[in-house]
């Protein structure tokens, strides 16, 4: 007979692998062998997960005894009993490392967008290596301190957490006694990011006046402080060269800065590096994607020219952006000699030992303060499911343009410009039998049906180079946005781990055990975290809306100054039928 187990108290799930349960719901499970304290099986909802082997007890019915039916499978068999004592305070569970989801895929939108949950699910949240678990607080030294005399009291649900709506042990009624809890999956972005450390106040580093990001308040709401000093930076001239006496080619792309006049050159691999720095730095920031990598094919002309302009449209967001153009490593990449390793290495090394991030970036951030200045929660909340809901159509209306792009250029390269030549030959062969007739007065008919058949040619080929103009821009820019959309349910994310510490003090507070002042420190660091998203949010539209702008007028352009192109073959073949 199937083991079968009764919810002693109410479970929330707040990470993907975890199941809710409901206090005397009876659930049926799929070892009796607990897993670190976490018991997997099956709710009366039929959702399969992991639970804390503590919320439960295990029924050890006889084994004639018939399952219950399904209707009533939340009643427990013989009649509910009293719930035992709560479970006595212990070490936090730690995450259900192996465990892995037993029903589909995590990698759908929906199922990361989960509203369901208290903290905001993640893609990938269980995957990763315990080296990452450790630094976000497993039992290594990260980047940022934790802090120690708190660990025990910030134990997080589970086997150390009392489920709510139950007394606690004796001795433990003081008003200060409650703190907001950890997240269990120590996976998740909101604790790699350094967001839950800097929200619940662990944070703590000096922070310079040039480090200081600033959030101010213009027309559309937060917005990041201009940069006092904007440039560009333009990308040209990939050239194929050698090392190790030409053992090694690589391609080495210029680097032109307006506000250095000083040209540079780069390989993909420093991209690449810069890249790694940023994200690591700057988690409610989007960072552009960089064009994919390629095994083969790295030094054909067509490649090299395509990877050219996806760095030009990554350069053009990363000087636009007003945190990241001004941010060191990036200026470090831009203006560092070509020719002076030394200070490469040096600048490489000053970056990678950056002690603002984790739980000190947010540090970094400075806010509007004083009257008005503060923002509503809930307000902010509605704010950001509104923008989760633009991005995920905006991703899927890009898929689709890229799919219908895509195909339309393959068409025109290859289906249009057969057909077209088709009709040109066609008129060919006839203008050859035309010319049979040796009389004088057909020759200027066989000369302009061959005019024709040379115009319809010439079409052809038209239509074959035109996605190159017009088309292809447009899919460079897609592929850049959907690197920016994949970047949003992380920053997302964090705001909303965010937010449910902020509502889980608050109900802390009503209930009489915590303190206001620790609550409102909690909303406080919380509101620097949303002030930054909603200022990423702003700029991510003002981006947008400039660049499909621009983009579509330079579409319309070209498709305008294509069918012109073709009116004019036309009409010159037009023309040689007047002299007949």
């Amino acid at each position: 007979m199937a083991l079968r187990a009764r919810a002693l108290y109410d479970f929330r799930s707040e990470n993907p692998g975890e199941i809710s349960l409901r206090e005397h719901e009876v659930l049926s499970l799929c070892s009796e062998q607990d897993i670190e304290g976490w018991l997997e099986g099956v709710n009366s909802r039929g959702d399969r997960g992991l639970f804390p082997a503590s919320y439960v007890q295990v029924l050890r019915a006889p084994a004639a005894e018939p399952p219950p039916p399904a209707r009533y499978a939340n009643l427990p068999a013989g009649g509910f009993e009293p719930p035992e004592p709560c479970p006595p305070p212990a070490a936090a569970l730690p995450p259900p490392f192996a465990y892995q989801h037993s029903q589909g895929s995590d990698d759908d939108w929906d199922d990361d967008w989960d509203d369901s949950s208290t903290v905001a699910d993640e893609p990938g949240a269980l995957s990763g290596s315990y080296p990452d678990y450790e630094a976000a607080g497993g039992g290594a030294s990260g980047r940022y301190r934790v802090s120690t005399r708190s660990e025990l009291s910030l134990g997080s649900r589970g086997a150390g957490a009392h489920p709510p709506g139950h007394s606690q042990p004796p001795g433990g009624g003081a008003k200060s006694s409650a703190t907001v809890s950890r997240n269990l999956n120590r996976f998740s972005t909101f604790v790699k990011s350094g967001g839950e450390a800097f929200v619940l106040g662990e944070a703590s580093g000096f922070v310079k006046d040039g480090d200081k990001l600033c959030v101010v308040l213009g027309p559309r709401g937060p917005e990041w402080q201009e940069n006092p000093y904007p440039f560009q930076c333009s990308i040209e001239d990939p050239t194929k060269q050698t090392k190790f006496k030409g053992m090694k080619s690589y391609i080495a792309y210029k680097l032109v800065p307006s506000h250095t006049g000083q040209q540079v050159h780069r390989r993909y691999k420093h991209f690449d590096w810069l890249y790694g720095r940023l994200a690591e730095k700057f988690p409610v920031i989007s960072v552009p994607h960089l064009p994919e990598k390629q095994a083969t094919g790295r030094f054909e002309e067509d490649f090299i020219s395509k990877r050219r302009k996806g760095l030009a449209w990554w350069m053009d967001h990363m000087c636009s952006h007003p945190v990241l153009a001004q941010c060191d490593a990036f200026q470090h990449f831009l203006t560092c000699p070509s020719t002076d390793e030394k200070a490469w290495k040096q600048g490489k090394r000053k970056a990678e030992k950056d002690e603002m991030v984790g739980a000190n970036f947010f540090l970094t951030i400075s806010v509007p303060m004083g009257p008005g200045a503060s923002l509503d929660l809930q307000e902010v909340e509605s704010q950001v499911d509104g923008f989760k809901a633009f991005t995920k159509k905006m991703d899927e209306s890009a898929l689709q343009l890229n799919h219908t792009a895509n195909e339309f250029a393959r068409k025109q390269v290859t289906g249009f410009k057969k057909e077209y030549q088709k009709v040109g030959h066609s008129f060919k062969c006839l203008s050859q039998a035309f010319e049979l007739d040796q009389q004088a007065f057909s020759a200027g008919l066989n000369q302009a049906i061959a005019f024709t058949a040379e115009a319809y040619d010439a079409i052809g080929d038209l239509f074959a180079d035109q996605p190159r103009q017009d088309l292809d821009p447009v899919m460079d820019l897609l592929a850049l946005y959907q690197g920016h959309l994949a970047n949003f349910p992380d920053i997302i994310h964090v705001q909303k781990g965010a937010l449910t510490k902020v509502k889980e003090s608050k109900r802390h507070v009503e209930e009489g055990k915590m303190e206001l002042q620790k609550a409102e420190g909690i909303q406080e660091r919380c509101n620097i975290i949303s002030f930054a998203t909603l200022a990423e949010i702003n700029h991510f539209h003002k981006i947008r809306v400039r660049d499909f702008k621009s983009q579509m007028q330079h579409f319309l352009q070209q498709q305008i100054i294509f069918f012109q192109k073709v009116t004019q073959k036309l009409e010159e073949a037009l023309h040689k039928y007047d002299s007949v």
